[in-house]
């Protein structure tokens, strides 16, 4: 029997698999979303969007039947291509665990056929990879394997998929054909690696931003420290000097890749990775510090603290791993009140209200940059990490 489908991705109603779903059937593939989230996949199939992502409202009124959101894993067996969006996650320990993976794909096998393309798509542990494949050859399939990472920005998704180039790794001549003239109807470039160094180099990617962010926010504290302001200090290293245009700000460095993905590369490499934990240990304190710091100036004790944005980068409705949340419970610990607002997120009923923050904190931490707090009409005490909003980076 035919495929009928050009492609199914698997997880395929979130925050990686939707945008990729969109951008397939926008270009005139047949794509089907199957996905385990009853309510996502009623949203889709009702044209509306599970979460926020810039341009995808426009993409899913304009795809119409091209897209198909289902919930029956037989609609694997009608896709020529299937892509997993399925990464390896950690544990509460921050060990990786490699069999997810396979263990979803293996819970598949009665669906998958004989001439499929099957592609991993999110982040994987080194070797992950290779067992997919011992498990595709014990099963008996004729299914060619692929590792094409993803590489966008949430919220960037509908543009980034068609800028930037795609890394494609198969192990066979033909996987490795197939997958790239599947990522060709999104963009002209495509990157060869082997599936190992696929691997390897969508790891390093999160790894090295993780370690940027821990540098400039490791500056931030030492400024800080010393009581001068990082912003105005990194404003005057990076303005027209190229060699250091891509020092970060200071911030919270979170969400559900950064640290989880610095964490399996130091595993992979039997923990041997000193500038992965000290980064883990600069990015994921920056919280304590700065309450540590507000306590010096302020009676928190005394104090209602008001906490702006709950998602884990301005712009998101995203608290995936969020540090604001990790801010909320050491604030609750020492100060009389705390009061949070996103303009957001929507999915936590604790948060109140712009304006009730603006009104009854006797102070004011940005914890997501979002637009709407760049001109806060208040004279309320702000600290602003950041330095978004202008005001001094100082706590």
């Amino acid at each position: 029997m035919p495929f009928d489908l050009d492609l199914v991705i698997v997880g395929g109603c979130g925050r990686v698999g939707l945008p990729l779903g969109l951008a397939f059937a926008d270009r005139g593939l047949s794509v089907a979303l199957y996905d385990l989230s009853e309510r996502a996949v009623g949203q889709v199939t009702n044209g509306e969007m599970p979460f926020a992502e810039d341009g995808a409202d426009e993409v899913m009124a304009r795809v119409g039947s091209q897209l198909l959101a289902t919930m029956d894993p037989s609609d694997v067996s009608r896709a020529e291509h299937v892509v997993v969006v399925i990464g390896t996650p950690v544990d509460e320990h921050l060990d990786p665990r490699p069999t997810a993976v396979p263990n979803a794909i293996e819970a598949l096998a009665p669906h998958l056929r004989d001439g499929q393309l099957l592609v991993l798509r999110s982040t994987l542990y080194p070797g992950v990879t290779a067992m997919v494949e011992k498990l595709i050859a014990r099963l008996g399939v004729k299914v060619e394997v692929a590792f094409c990472p993803e590489r966008i920005a949430e919220g960037a998704a509908l543009r980034e998929l068609f800028d930037l180039p795609q890394i494609v790794a198969s192990r066979t001549p033909t996987g490795q054909a197939r997958a790239e003239k599947l990522f060709s109807a999104l963009t002209a470039s495509t990157v060869p690696l082997s599936p190992e160094e696929a691997e390897l180099a969508k790891l390093f990617t999160n790894t090295w931003r993780y370690i940027k962010f821990a540098t400039a926010n490791q500056l931030f504290m030492i400024a800080n420290d010393f009581g001068l302001d990082f912003g105005r200090i990194r404003a005057a290293m990076t303005f027209d000097y190229p060699r250091a245009a891509d020092l970060p700000g200071a911030g919270f460095a979170a969400g559900p890749c950064l640290l989880k993905d610095t964490m399996q590369l130091a595993a992979f490499n039997n923990n041997n990775f000193v500038l992965g934990h000290a980064s883990m240990m600069v990015n994921e304190g920056l919280p304590l510090y700065i309450v540590s710091k507000m306590e010096e100036s302020f009676e928190l004790a005394d104090c209602t603290v008001g906490v702006l944005g709950m998602s884990f980068k301005g712009g998101s409705d995203d608290t995936r791993d969020s540090l604001a949340y990790k801010l909320r419970r050491i604030l609750r610990f020492k100060a009389r009140n705390v009061l949070c607002t996103d303009p957001y997120v929507t999915t936590d009923e604790s948060l109140v209200p712009l304006e009730t923050v603006l009104r009854e904190a006797d102070v004011l931490i940005i914890a997501a940059p979002h637009p709407a707090y760049r001109d806060l009409p208040t004279t309320t005490p702000l600290v602003d990490v950041w330095g978004f909003t202008g005001a001094s980076t100082q706590v």
